[in-house]
Order: structure tokens, then sequence, then C-alpha cells
């Protein structure tokens, strides 16, 4: 299903001659009003006319959150206050938060975005959505809400937490759509077995983001809920929710190239990098009117697609996010990403879908310890000390062969690590104290 469809399958010439019409358009708005631009744009000896072909945005700085950050709160903005709908901000806890604001047309344009990707899974004028996102300056949940809106769906705001009358509600409404994190999702579904319930409320779709989710840890989350897990991809740098996601062959996140033009770069040395190479994502938004964004280094680390896609859509498909790069730890000089050792563990049926990552520095090395959780029907190896050694030998032998270096396995009961109802919190960063 389409939302767009003459859009949504337009011939890659088509697309990229777009793209550069927007690109000329955009960096002429950006010199013309946004000061911070304009200075940098100057500095860099780049204008709107010396932009003749799509590679030539190689040409303009990137910009970063510590930017952001340094024109705090309005220094960004392009249009005055009287024409910002809304404004929207990052939860600030490394310090004042990132803050984005959004015109009319800037509202009408992020509907559209998730509209398109919701429908590509699925979702449509019966979908009866839970919306378990926190509402708030937080841009996931009004994102979806008014792109779901947008379809038709009906739309219930429950946002996060009071997960006993989430589950109520699903079987009461008849819920049969859950917008939350992954995490969150899992602990639904275990709370609706724990309660006897899982038969009773009738989900069918899950729009799921705001965090990494492995493929393994999807498998989890449909085998829990019994549904069609999928995946979409945004910040409020860039707009929010909307940039991409899957459709139903799950095969990349279709990128809203109309509005959003992607590059890989080396995140190290900031070099663009050829097409199909895994590296960092930046983002330059094509058509946001309130706070533009020249090629925003969002630190995800993926790779692009530009094949057609087998459900018909012509855009470009991101890979899953593998990590982040400011999210990399490095132990002992080996570069780990989080989902390496979440795909790991979901290969245990022992294991229950929550760990957490403990980093610690002794005699000037630093060493990683994985807290795993043993799953319900499997608490009771905790008594059964061979059952418990050999699982813990499989588990150091899995992550030495995928990481490549050894780490400490500490298997505690089940429901013992902690549950979120947001973004998962899984590294526990202890090296500084």
């Amino acid at each position: 299903m389409f939302f767009q469809k003459d859009i949504e399958t337009m011939p890659r010439a088509d697309i990229e001659k777009l793209q550069l019409e927007r690109l000329k358009r955009l960096v002429k708005y950006c010199m013309d009003n946004v000061p911070f631009y304009n200075k940098r744009l100057t500095e860099a000896g780049v204008t709107a006319d010396k932009i003749k072909t799509l590679s030539d945005i190689q040409y303009i700085p990137y910009t970063t959150k510590a930017d952001m950050r340094d024109t705090y709160p309005f220094g960004l903005f392009a249009v005055p206050m009287k024409k910002i709908t809304r404004i929207h901000a990052s939860s600030g806890t490394t310090g004042k938060p990132t803050v984005v604001g959004y015109t009319a047309n800037d509202l009408d344009m992020w509907s559209d975005c998730v509209a398109r990707l919701i429908t590509a899974v699925g979702a449509n004028d019966e979908t009866i959505v839970q919306i378990a996102f926190g509402y708030g300056l937080f841009t996931g949940a009004l994102g979806l809400h008014y792109g779901l809106e947008k379809i038709g769906a009906a739309v219930v705001p429950t946002s996060s937490g009071n997960t006993e009358k989430q589950i109520m509600l699903m079987q009461d409404f008849g819920t049969n759509t859950l917008v939350s994190t992954p995490s969150y999702a899992q602990y639904i579904g275990e709370k609706a077995r724990e309660m006897g319930v899982i038969d009773k409320i009738h989900l069918k779709l899950g729009l799921f983001g705001s965090e990494g989710c492995t493929p393994e840890m999807r498998d989890q989350i449909e085998k829990t809920l019994n549904i069609f897990a999928t995946d979409n991809y945004g910040m409020s740098e860039l707009m929010g929710p909307g940039v991409s996601g899957e459709c139903i062959e799950r095969d990349g996140m279709h990128i809203n190239e109309d509005h959003f033009y992607a590059e890989v770069i080396n995140p190290r040395t900031g070099e663009a990098l050829p097409k199909g190479s895994e590296g960092e994502l930046v983002i330059t938004t094509l058509t946001k009117e309130g706070i533009p964004m020249l090629r925003y280094r969002t630190k995800d680390i993926t790779q692009i697609n530009y094949e057609p896609c087998k459900c018909g859509r012509t855009f470009a498909r991101m890979a899953k996010p593998r990590g982040r790069s400011d999210d990399m730890l490095k132990i002992r000089g080996v570069n780990v990403f989080p989902s390496q050792i979440e795909s790991v563990l979901m290969g245990f049926e022992q294991i229950a879908p929550h760990y957490q990552l403990v980093l610690t520095r002794e005699n000037c090395a630093d060493h990683l310890e994985i807290k795993v959780e043993l799953s319900d029907k499997c608490s009771d190896i905790l008594d059964n000390f061979p059952r418990l050694e050999q699982l813990h030998k499989d588990i150091r032998h899995g992550m030495k062969t995928v990481l490549g270096i050894d780490t400490k396995i500490t298997i505690v009961g089940h429901k013992t690590l902690q549950r979120f109802q947001g973004k998962a919190q899984r590294i526990l960063d202890l090296r500084n104290k």
C-alpha cells in the first residue's frame, strides 16, 4: 500500500533531479535567513550557484549537535517566532537540550512522511493504535500521532507508563497496533503473560523506534506479543520519526528522499564514502522551514541501498543502524557495539531479552561485565550448578567469538534487571568512579 504512490515510486533520476533543485534552494534559504549558516557557508566559499551537482554537497561544512547547543535556543531558526507553530527539544541530559521549531508547513510535511511509512507496513483507517511513547518535548509521540491521524487511524494517546492500565485498554479498546520503544513492548508482553491475559489482547502491528533493535530482539518481541514488528527512524534535530522506515518487506528503511538527502561518511575523517559503504549517516533536510539542517552528523552507523525495493518503492533504504559512533565501546583496543552483544544473547533461549553492560577500569585497563537475566521458563537454572556453569561457558564463548575479547558474564535471576518504559539504558559506565 502507498500513501503518495507517485512520489514513493519516482525513478531514481527524477529523485536526484528534485533533490538537486531543493538543495540549491536550501543553500540560498540558509544564507538569507540563518546568520549561523551565512557565516559558515561564506567562510567555506559556498553559494547556491556553486552547487552544480549533488556531489557538490561535499563543500558544505557539517552541522553537529554541538552547533545546536552553541546556538541555544533559537540561533538556528530560519523564521521569526510568530511563524513557529510548535517547539520540541531533546531531553538535555548531558547539558542544554537541542531545540527545534516547526512551521505549519513543517508539521504538514512531517505528518506526510510518517503517513507514508506507516502505510508501507499495513496501517490504515481501520487501525486502532496505542501510543505508549511519552508525550511532551520528545518528538516521538506527537510525530507518530499526527501521521496516524492523517491516514484515518484511531489514536489512543496513553503515553508511557502504567503498564497494567495499558494492557487493560488494549483489551477493552481492541487495540491492534502499538507504538513504543522495543524494550517497552517486550515488557508489556511479559506483563500481559504474567497477568494471564496475553490471549485477550489482539495486537497485530508494532511501530517501534527511539532505540536500536537488532533482528534477534525483534524476533523475541514478535514471539512474546504475536505481532509484526517494524522499525522507523528519525531524530528531533532532523524532524522526529519519519525520516525513514521499513515496509512490509523489512529489507531496510526507506528514506523519504524528497525531503531528506542522505550521505554516508567516515566517522573519523569526515570523508564521504562510496555508495554502499558502511559509515556514519549524514542528513540534509531539503524542505524544512523552521530549522533547516545542512549535512547534520547523526553519529548513527549504517549503509544505504539504492536499488528499488520489492514493495515497489524506489526511495533508497538505510540498514538498521549498527550502533552509534559515540556508543561504540573500546575495550582493550577492540571496538564493540552493544548491538553485537544483543545479537549473541538473543541466541540463547534460556536468556530473557534484558541485559546490562557494566564498564569498569582496573590497572589502567577497561573491563566489560555483561549481566544477563534468565527467562521465566529457565529460572531454575540458578539452583542447578552444572547447567548454570555450562550456560555461563557457552555465553562467554559466544561473546569471545563475536567480539574478539574475553568478557565477564554474570547470570542473574528472572526479573532482576531494571525494566524501562522509555528508552532502555543498558550501559553503566563506572570507569571514572
